[in-house]
């Protein structure tokens, strides 16, 4: 073919199938079964206890809960100018649901910039509170004075939290801690003055204080829920109380996500170069090794259902020198009855034992499916490389108690499916084209979910580079 009396160049079609040439590779000599370098221990996988979904979606009931505003506020960055997005505002208590965007946008305009250095003192135990603060970039150790006079660790913060949201309401509130920089950063102050002015000429945000004022009048347990009012310890004919418990009007559901590829198989493969190993079987086996790696990437990382994304913020916590150390883990483990297994990157692994190491500490190890696995507390730590590694060498260590009748972390799947060829997993032929290549589609759904909060917990910003001595 010419254009202008130019010769055309044809591309050839893109291969959509596997070779002959590849396919003759296990048809002679004796060979190895093909491999691939995607698979991995797939702990997450084997360990989760999977629910049986039919309908595809699987709902979470839990005790109505008070507890407001307890997400991460989220910042823009200007070159060195930093400023608050005004709707993440609503991510403080006192403001959830609080829609006005010109309001949000007047008390974002008030947010004044503070670049603080390593080893500042941010606020003094014991000196008046009158403005918040909202930590943008940098860790922030809390300190307070235990009960024998010693100085005792109160929480460690970094990016997005935020500390003195009372001071905004509560004229005589007080700093009950000291906050000193344990990193460079920068935080945002909003004062209780600029608060003030702004509440006093918005009707809007007024009248969503004063509802906001009311919740603390429903009766809570710690952890939020609805009281169950009860008595105890009463003699003669005391009146008892009545009580109900409560459910939360809109409670989650979660629906069945999937994963799915078409696998090609050109016909003359499969006639032909079917022995001693059979083509479709091996294509198939390693198709589903790499939406098995895909499953467990996105039961980790996925936004919807994801455990990182949704663990809850109380359930977050921040090491406290950056590495690994047995202190962070117990704290981590503290924080939930029945703990389970700790799942974490390989690197965070070796940063775990290299901090064993420094404290002269032997590791456990416990049997596991058959397998001899590092433990801490005799709860196992598991491999799982999904978990993301920061550009700053930094990543996360996931808690989890699992089970239904643990009320704890759970893999949801639909099993029965249409030509299922594993649980949850279907493999269905699609046909053969005209340029002869069989086609199968292979299919998975899967979701996970996390009964109550406290369920799952996670360390983040775990430095998991070597140190230098």
């Amino acid at each position: 073919m010419t254009v202008d009396d130019r010769p055309v160049q044809l591309e050839p079609p893109r291969q959509s199938s596997l070779s002959t040439a590849a396919a003759r590779n296990l048809a002679t000599t004796t060979k190895s079964a093909p491999q691939m370098q995607e698979i991995s221990s797939r702990w997450l996988l084997r360990m989760l206890p999977w629910v049986e979904t039919k309908g595809g979606a699987y709902r979470v009931n839990r005790r109505l809960s008070y507890t407001v505003g307890d997400g991460r506020i989220e910042f823009v960055q200007d070159g060195s100018r930093v400023r608050v997005i005004p709707r993440e505002l609503g991510e403080l208590a006192l403001l959830r649901g609080f829609e006005d965007v010109d309001v949000l946008n007047a008390l974002a305009d008030r947010c004044v910039q503070r670049d603080f250095s390593a080893g500042e003192v941010l606020v003094q135990r014991g000196a008046s509170a009158d403005q918040i603060h909202l930590i943008a970039h940098g860790r922030v150790n809390q300190t307070s004075v235990g009960k024998y006079g010693d100085e005792v660790a109160v929480a460690t913060l970094a990016d997005g939290d935020r500390f003195g949201e009372n001071a905004l309401l509560d004229g005589d509130a007080g700093w009950d801690y000291t906050a000193t920089a344990e990193t460079s950063g920068t935080l945002l102050t909003l004062s209780r003055a600029d608060f003030t002015n702004i509440l006093n000429s918005a009707p809007s945000l007024r009248a969503h204080i004063d509802e906001f004022s009311s919740l603390p009048d429903q009766r809570q347990n710690k952890y939020g829920e609805a009281e169950i009012a009860m008595s105890a310890g009463h003699k003669g004919e005391a009146e008892i109380p009545g009580a109900f418990v409560d459910y939360e009007l809109k409670p989650r559901e979660y629906e069945l996500s999937v994963a799915q590829t078409v696998l090609k198989v050109h016909t003359r493969v499969a006639d032909l170069y079917n022995g001693p190993m059979n083509q479709t079987e091996e294509q198939l086996r390693l198709t589903i090794e790499a939406l098995r790696e895909r499953q467990e990437h996105e039961l980790i990382n996925n936004p919807e259902f994801g455990l990182l994304p949704n663990a809850d913020f109380k359930q977050r916590i921040q090491p406290h020198s950056g590495p690994p150390t047995p202190d962070d883990l117990d704290e981590l483990l503290c924080r939930r009855r029945s703990t389970k297994l700790f799942l974490a990157h390989p690197k965070t692994i070796a940063a775990i034992g290299r901090e064993w190491n420094r404290a002269g500490l032997y590791p456990d190890t416990i049997e596991l499916q058959g397998h001899r696995v590092p433990a801490w507390r005799g709860v196992p730590i598991l491999p799982c490389n999904k978990i993301p590694i920061s550009k700053e060498n930094t990543s996360s260590i996931l808690a989890m108690r699992l089970g239904e009748d643990n009320q704890g972390v759970i893999g949801l799947r639909q099993t029965g499916l249409p030509e299922e060829y594993e649980p949850g997993l279907s493999v269905r032929f699609m046909g053969i084209s005209e340029q002869a290549i069989m086609s199968y589609l292979v299919t998975t759904y899967y979701s996970a979910a996390v009964l109550v909060p406290n369920a799952l917990g996670v360390l983040e910003n775990v430095q998991i580079a070597r140190r230098r001595d």
